[in-house]
């Protein structure tokens, strides 16, 4: 009999390889997307491509976060970009969300209690997170105390978990994972800054570690960059 689990899932590289691990082990997922009033909202139809592909339940909740600010995915802040790589280990960007990842597992613990699911799959990744604290494993195991403090189901004995498959892994080792469970990244987006036609920018956090994952996994990027970007120079592929 397969388990019940919520996959938290963006529609990018990350989430989508959580996806595909999930499944290989054996859960019978739903998977769920917000829209926060990102501005790469395009990341939304990559979601629901990536549930479609892989049939299984999918829903969206809006939950707008462009009402409190404090980052360039919420607010009138300019992207960042040609950061250096290990600049986005030590520093804390503005394209971090304040306390995205709480909201976002919030909502897949409020979802999960509906189905009777006591696990949430969710893209947390330590070693290129562009500095994002709430990617943390420590933040990772509050956040499982705190849905068995504060559910019904918890307090009815429950033990739910937070499943980080990708916790460890760089991008070339989360790529080279998502290879192995035959995940498509041709259908996935990553880009904080996107053309109008969705291409990638090619030089925010999430596209510079994102290419700098397939070039170090030895694969082929399959990412459709803008050619040119508001003047980056990036190279159409």
């Amino acid at each position: 009999m397969s388990k019940r689990a919520v996959v938290l899932l963006s529609g990018g590289l990350d989430s989508t390889t959580c996806l595909a691990w999930a499944l290989a082990e054996g859960f019978e997922c739903s998977t769920l997307a917000v829209d926060y009033g990102q501005r790469h909202r395009i990341e939304l139809e990559a979601a629901r491509r990536v549930s479609a592909t892989s049939r299984v339940e999918h829903r969206e909740i809006a939950v707008d976060l462009r009402g409190l600010g404090g980052s360039a995915l919420t607010a009138d802040i300019e992207v960042p970009k040609h950061r250096p790589i290990e600049a986005m280990a030590r520093e804390i960007p503005v394209t971090y969300v304040p306390a995205r990842n709480t909201v976002l597992l919030a909502l897949a613990l409020a979802y999960a209690e509906t189905l009777d699911a006591h696990d949430i799959v969710a893209g947390m990744n330590v070693l290129d997170s562009s500095g994002y604290p709430d990617c943390r494993p420590e933040f990772v195991a509050a956040f499982e105390q705190v849905a068995r403090l504060g559910t019904r189901a918890g307090a009815t004995g429950a033990k739910f978990r937070i499943h980080t498959p990708l916790i460890a892994l760089d991008k070339a080792g989360i790529i080279r994972l998502g290879q192995a469970l035959g995940v498509d990244y041709a259908i996935t987006h990553s880009c904080y800054d996107p053309a109008p036609d969705g291409g990638a920018c090619g030089d925010c956090d999430a596209c510079r570690l994102r290419r700098k994952g397939f070039e170090e996994a030895g694969l082929p990027d399959p990412t459709r960059y803008a050619a040119p970007h508001r003047g980056t120079g990036c190279v159409s592929s």
